[in-house]
């Protein structure tokens, strides 16, 4: 008989701790998250590149309508994974929070500060009682006074940076494209390739129809950009064309 209780015991409230150490609330809340559709982030010399899969429910459903990536800031966009509802809330706390810090201090708000923020409040709602954690996790992406950069975030508040990254339901097919494929040195064209590839690929290992979008941060006019449908799907046929 094993000397820790079942999870039931101590799943119910967010501040209690199972015997060996577990908040069973937020490990809900990251299965949530490892569920959801795909998003990737990547860092190249010439900017950054987020990406998401973005599956229509219906075909009366506008195109141009996406719940997975986000402008934050002009040099500032996001991507989400897990509950849409969740995420629009905090992406609304990252706007508030950038354009106070630009009132403030008349210039654009560092990746790392916002990522950091958002952060913050995510812990908290680990900590009291009568609330639950959030259900998503974002990479923030853009160019700021320190370089280009991208972080990752996680239900617990925690946030790393990367050089690239995938979180979500097909972040193991992305990853291992990635760990042989990303170069530190790659132009911003072919991190878009990258980044269309292994959405692609993602799709594919589930038997489902390749629909993506990306945004961009180039780092020479540190200016967020959506790709327009049919960038993405000349890329999109490149990358089938050729059979990779």
């Amino acid at each position: 008989m094993s000397i820790f209780a079942a999870p039931g015991a101590y799943d119910r409230a967010i501040t209690v701790f199972s015997p060996d150490g577990r908040l069973f609330q937020v490990e809900y809340a990251l299965e949530t998250v490892n569920r959801g559709s795909t998003i990737l982030g990547i860092v190249c010399s010439e900017g950054v590149v987020l990406g998401a899969e973005e599956r229509m429910e219906t075909k009366l459903q506008d195109p141009d309508f996406t719940l997975k990536l986000f402008e934050v800031d002009d040099h500032l966009g996001a991507a989400v994974v897990g509950l849409s509802s969740d995420a629009r809330i905090l992406i609304d706390q990252a706007r508030i929070y950038a354009q106070s810090n630009k009132l403030m201090y008349d210039e654009p708000i560092d990746v790392e500060i916002v990522t950091k923020r958002i952060g913050d409040i995510k812990q908290l709602y680990t900590q009291h009682a009568g609330v639950r954690p959030f259900g998503v996790s974002f990479i923030f992406g853009g160019v700021d006074k320190t370089g280009n950069k991208i972080f990752a975030t996680h239900p617990s508040g925690l946030y790393k940076g990367y050089k690239a990254v995938s979180v979500g339901i097909g972040h193991e097919v992305v990853e291992n494209i990635l760990k042989e494929e990303y170069k530190d040195d790659m132009d911003l064209d072919s991190a878009i390739k990258l980044t269309v590839k292994c959405l692609i690929k993602s799709f594919e290992s589930r038997g489902e129809t390749p629909r993506v979008k990306i945004i961009v941060v180039p780092s020479a006019t540190k200016k967020m950009r959506m790709l327009s449908e049919k960038e993405v799907e000349t890329y999109q046929r490149g990358i089938e064309g050729r059979g990779v």
